[in-house]
């Protein structure tokens, strides 16, 4: 092989969308989903989604937003000011005040799952005791 030739190593950095899907374990169905959506940006060969190390990059902060409850919108968001403000200024403080409503909410599920636990070991306490003193055992 000669030189001229020999990938790059931005070439060889380009990725099709089934090998992006496999690496990041999605579906190609859903990196389409967040192509339509505004998110990723992938180049175009003909019909073929290329994509480069940006997009796999921005892939991935895509899939760690929604594992931690972001809306697609909220992700769009801090994406869209991460690439118009070079210091990130106002990227952070969007996302800090997301993150803490986001927290906000999660203590609220938190204390209500709590209480709900709570409940239902006192429910489970008070049948199992009633089933003693009926003479039965639990299913």
């Amino acid at each position: 092989m000669t030189a001229r030739h020999k990938p790059t190593e931005d070439h060889a950095a380009l990725k099709g969308i089934q090998e992006v899907a496999k690496e990041l374990g999605m579906t190609m169905r859903a990196l389409r989903f967040y192509e339509d959506k505004g998110l990723i940006a992938p180049q175009r060969v003909g019909t073929t989604r290329i994509y480069g190390k940006r997009e796999v990059a921005r892939i991935r902060l895509v899939l760690r937003g929604r594992a931690l409850g972001f809306t697609v919108r909220e992700i769009k968001e801090f994406l869209d000011l991460y690439d118009v403000d070079p210091e990130h200024v106002e990227q952070m403080r969007v996302f800090i005040k997301r993150v803490r409503a986001r927290l906000t909410e999660l203590e609220h599920r938190k204390a209500a799952l709590d209480q709900t636990i709570t409940e239902l070991r006192a429910l489970e306490r008070e049948t199992l005791s009633n089933l003693e003193r009926a003479g039965k055992s639990p299913a």
